[in-house]
C-alpha cells in the first residue's frame, strides 16, 4: 500500500500543500487535474525527484520520504516518454537491469518477456527516433517494468497519443493492472479515469479536493471544482430552503425565482444544485412522468459532444440535457424551439457552502 501523508513540496513558484492521499494494493488509482494542478510534481516527489519539505511517503509500511530513487520501488513513465535517443529498444528496455548489474543471461531473458508483454519484440533494433508516439509509449512502459517495481506511476501517457493508439495503450495497462500491478496515473481526462481507475482523486491548485471509487467522485462531487472537472454542466447557484411539505426527504432549492425539489437533510443555506446533463430529459409537451422538477424553457444551443448532444435550455436558469443525435432528429430539436426539461428530485445534488 502506498500511502501520501501531509506532503509539501516546493516546485519554483508551485507547491503541494497538504496532500494526503492512499493507493492500495493492486488499485489502478487515477489523480485527475488540469494543468498546473500539480500532477507531475506530485510523481517526482514520490520518486525521488522533488524534495519534500513536509510530511511523509509510505510503501507498504515503509518510509521512504528520504529514501535513493532506487531504493523506492517506483517505475515513473513521463508523457514525453524520455526515451534515450542513442539506445535501441532492447538496451532501452534492458537500461535499469544493467544498472543493477543484473546477469547479462538474466537481463536478456526479462526484456524478451517484457517485449512480449508489452507488444514490442518487433521494435528491439529500432532506435527511439523512429518509433510512432504509441510504439515509443510502449517502450517507455516497458523499461519502467524491468525493474518490477512495486508501483507504477505514469504522467498521461495517452495524452500525446492518436485516438487508435490510445485504445491500445488503455488495453496495455488494464492487462497490465490486472496482473496484479499496482498503478497511480495523472491526467486531465475524466474519461480517461472512468475507463481505467478503481480509485480516483481530484487535484485542484496544489491540493487534494477529493478521492474515492470513481462512480462516487463523479456522481456525488463535493466541491463545485470537482463538479466542474467532472463534466457535470449544470450548476445552479441559489439557496437550500425548508423541506418540501408533500414528500419526506425533500427539500426545495430556489434559484432565480424557480424552485427545484432534491433529496437531501442538509440544512437550509446558500449553495449550488447539480444536475448531470444525462438525467435531464428534453418533450415538446409537459411530461407526465414521476420527474418532480419540470420547467418550460426555450432552446437556446445545441452543441455536439462526445457522448452525444448537448441541448442548452432556458428555462430562467441554463439547463443543459444530453440527448443522442437521433433524438434532435426524431423530437426536431432547434435553436429558439420552446420544449419542456424535467429531472427526478433524486437526479438533484446540493452542496452548502
Amino acid at each position: 500500500m502506498l500511502r501520501v501523508e501531509h506532503l509539501r513540496v516546493r516546485a519554483g513558484d508551485f507547491s503541494l500543500r497538504d496532500v494526503s492521499f492512499t493507493v492500495e494494493d493492486g488499485a489502478y488509482f487515477v489523480l485527475l487535474g488540469a494543468s498546473g494542478a500539480g500532477k507531475t510534481v506530485l510523481l517526482e516527489a514520490l520518486a525521488g525527484l522533488a524534495p519534500v519539505r513536509e510530511g511523509r511517503i509510505l510503501l507498504h509500511g515503509a518510509d521512504i520520504t528520504r529514501a535513493r530513487i532506487r531504493h523506492r520501488g517506483f517505475g515513473l513513465v513521463y508523457q514525453d516518454r524520455a526515451l534515450f535517443p542513442h539506445l535501441t529498444v532492447r538496451r532501452n528496455i534492458a537500461y535499469g537491469l544493467h544498472a543493477r548489474r543484473m546477469p547479462r543471461a538474466l537481463v536478456r531473458d526479462r526484456v524478451e518477456e517484457l517485449a512480449r508483454e508489452t507488444g514490442t519484440r518487433e521494435l528491439l533494433r529500432r532506435y527511439p527516433a523512429t518509433l510512432s508516439g504509441g510504439e515509443a509509449q510502449r517502450v517507455a512502459l516497458a523499461r519502467a517494468l524491468a525493474t518490477q517495481p512495486q508501483c507504477l506511476l505514469l504522467d498521461e501517457p495517452l495524452s500525446a497519443l492518436d485516438a487508435h493508439a490510445r485504445g491500445e495503450m488503455r488495453a496495455l495497462l488494464r492487462a497490465i493492472h490486472r496482473g496484479g500491478r499496482t498503478i497511480l496515473h495523472v491526467t486531465h481526462d475524466y474519461e480517461e479515469a472512468l475507463s481505467l481507475a478503481t480509485q480516483v482523486g481530484v487535484i485542484e491548485d496544489g491540493t487534494i479536493r477529493q478521492t474515492g471509487p470513481p462512480g462516487e467522485v463523479f456522481r456525488h462531487p463535493r466541491s463545485e471544482f470537482v463538479a466542474r472537472f467532472v463534466g457535470i454542466r449544470n450548476i445552479i447557484e441559489g439557496r437550500l430552503e425548508t423541506p418540501a411539505e408533500d414528500r419526506a426527504g425533500e427539500a426545495l432549492f430556489v434559484s432565480n425565482g424557480l424552485s427545484f425539489h432534491t433529496l437531501t437533510d442538509a440544512p437550509p443555506g446558500p449553495g449550488l444544485l447539480l444536475v448531470r446533463s444525462e438525467d435531464v430529459t428534453l418533450s415538446l409537451t409537459r411530461p407526465e412522468s414521476s420527474a418532480r422538477n419540470c420547467f418550460p424553457g426555450t432552446i437556446r444551443e445545441i452543441v455536439p459532444a462526445r457522448l452525444g448532444v448537448e441541448v442548452y435550455v432556458d428555462a430562467g436558469v441554463e439547463i443543459a440535457a444530453l440527448v443522442t443525435p437521433g433524438s434532435v432528429e426524431r423530437i426536431g430539436l432547434r435553436e429558439g424551439l420552446a420544449v419542456w426539461v424535467s429531472f427526478k428530485a433524486g437526479a438533484a445534488r446540493f452542496i452548502g457552502e
